[in-house]
């Protein structure tokens, strides 16, 4: 996992990339890291950058659910960014491409207006 790089273009949002598979072994360190940034950053915005993520499971959309109700809960706004074709089509399968703000890229995220 890496770790959080704060956007150039707007200091308020916050850009966190995971690489590789999510699944059951990587959710628990995606969780933890998650966790640090919503509660030691308290980002206004947190951008999930998952152009470096070929395949998400049940844990690892759980996690990012759980992470999305953390940061909205202390007003902050959670967005996906570059979800790879594969995992896109796992989010629309399961409907959460109308739970989750899904963005095409960082830029395009970090552009969007508030909810």
């Amino acid at each position: 996992m890496l770790a959080p790089k704060p956007m150039a273009a707007r200091s308020s949002s916050n850009v966190f990339a995971p690489s590789g598979a999510i699944d059951l072994h990587v959710s628990p360190e995606l969780r933890a890291s998650l966790r640090t940034i919503i509660d030691d950053e308290k980002p206004k915005r947190l951008i999930v950058d998952l152009s470096q993520v070929p395949y998400i499971d049940s844990s690892g959309i759980a996690v990012l659910i759980g992470a999305m109700q953390s940061l909205e809960h202390e007003g902050g706004v959670f967005l996906l960014a570059g979800a790879r074709e594969a995992v896109k089509m796992i989010f629309e399968s399961a409907k959460l491409d109308q739970y989750f703000r899904l963005f095409p890229d960082v830029e395009t995220a970090a552009a969007a207006p508030a909810p």
